[in-house]
């Protein structure tokens, strides 16, 4: 049984969410109907999804509940289809989803339906990707996470690396050991060393107590090194010998201490450029370039624009009982710009859109593109609302 059971009875979409589930390396399983053997056919799934006429036919919400209980199924969700309005709505403490996808749904409307369908029962582990240069990226990665080879993640800032790299830690072997990310662009030249390889008690001023260092840390499981093309080349020397050797010395130690880590790097750099330039070391670059990784910018695929706004909104409406439903005129606008900023601006953006929408809706105007942020202060809620923003 695949970890997403879907119930096909009174539901006209299941096949397009299954290929929506399927596109983000879910595992997925299309019933025809299971009233009379629910305790087999959909055992041990995370997640179910059904029409409302199917919890109609099991017998009511209660019968639901039982029903879920002896698929051992964490989430349900319900979709009501040819409704007078959208509406995504959670109950029951989290655990069921409700939707309702109008009756006159644009291509547009359908498509952001089972887009948020399949965000609303997938796990972490899945991304929402729905083009097809994703897709692929997506089935390489997999296929690389199956092995334990050094992967070197390459693109624009803002294009997902770290979410990559989680998808090939979540895909292996070491999927249930720690996952731990360190930006080195973000930690003074002075500690990374201390922090990556850790030290003894009074090896410097201000060590008052050991500490064993990000490397220790993620044992048995993996560590990013973010941004790895912002590292000092003083301490790029060192990270090669830990790569090679596979053990640590932490500062003002005297023993290496091995260590079990499989190791994923990203860069928004040209590496070639850097190393050109006496910024980066060939060999190190050399070592963790076994097996390359790209992302793409957004504007490159633009099919995972609508996946990704419904993680997103998801995750920005955590504390709140219903999800705003985006209006096909907002997802052409969300669709037809370039997003320079790639995800971090289609956030930024989405953030901005749940502030200003009103109701359960979110229209064009309330998306307002980072070009236009900079009127926002003097602007009025009534210009806000008057402004037909992508102009």
């Amino acid at each position: 049984m695949g970890e997403i059971c879907i119930l096909s009875f009174g539901l006209s979409i299941a096949q397009q969410l299954s290929q929506a589930l399927t596109a983000r390396m879910a595992k997925t399983t299309i019933v025809d109907d299971v009233t009379d053997q629910a305790g087999e056919v959909a055992r041990a799934c995370h997640a179910l999804v059904m029409s409302k006429a199917m919890v109609k036919k099991l017998g009511g919400p209660e019968a639901l509940l039982e029903f879920a209980r002896k698929a051992k199924a964490r989430n349900v969700l319900i979709i009501q289809e040819n409704a007078d309005a959208a509406k995504i709505a959670c109950g029951t403490g989290g655990r069921v989803w409700n939707m309702a996808l109008p009756g006159n749904a644009s291509d547009a409307d359908s498509e952001f339906g089972v887009q948020m369908a399949a965000t609303l029962v997938s796990e972490a582990r899945n991304v929402a990707v729905s083009d097809d240069a994703s897709v692929s990226l997506l089935t390489m990665a997999r296929r690389v996470a199956a092995t334990d080879v050094t992967v070197f993640i390459n693109g624009p800032t803002g294009t997902g690396k770290e979410v990559l790299a989680r998808f090939v830690h979540n895909n292996s072997t070491r999927g249930e050991q720690p996952f731990v990310a360190v930006n080195c662009a973000a930690i003074p030249e002075n500690m990374l060393e201390a922090i990556l390889f850790g030290h003894e008690k009074g090896a410097f001023t201000g060590a008052s107590s050991a500490n064993k260092g990000i490397f220790r840390a993620a044992d048995g499981g993996t560590l990013l090194l973010d941004e790895i093309s912002e590292m000092p080349m003083s301490l790029q020397a060192k990270l090669l010998r830990v790569l090679q050797e596979k053990a640590v010395t932490p500062i003002g130690a005297h023993q290496d201490i091995a260590v079990d880590v499989r190791v994923l790097a990203t860069s928004n750099r040209d590496m070639m450029s850097e190393i050109r330039d006496g910024k980066f070391r060939e060999d190190l670059y050399y070592r963790l370039n076994v097996f390359p990784l790209t992302t793409l910018h957004l504007s490159a695929r633009r099919a995972d624009i609508i996946p990704i706004s419904t993680v997103l909104l998801k995750r920005h409406c955590e504390n709140k009982d219903q999800i705003p439903w985006l209006s096909s005129e907002a997802l052409q606008v969300l669709t037809g710009y370039d997003w320079p900023g790639n995800v971090r601006e289609l956030e930024n953006v989405l953030q901005r859109a749940l502030v200003l929408c009103e109701g359960n809706v979110i229209n064009a105007s309330d998306i307002i593109t980072d070009p236009s942020v900079q009127s926002l202060a003097l602007a009025t809620p009534t210009d806000l609302k008057l402004q037909h923003v992508g102009s």
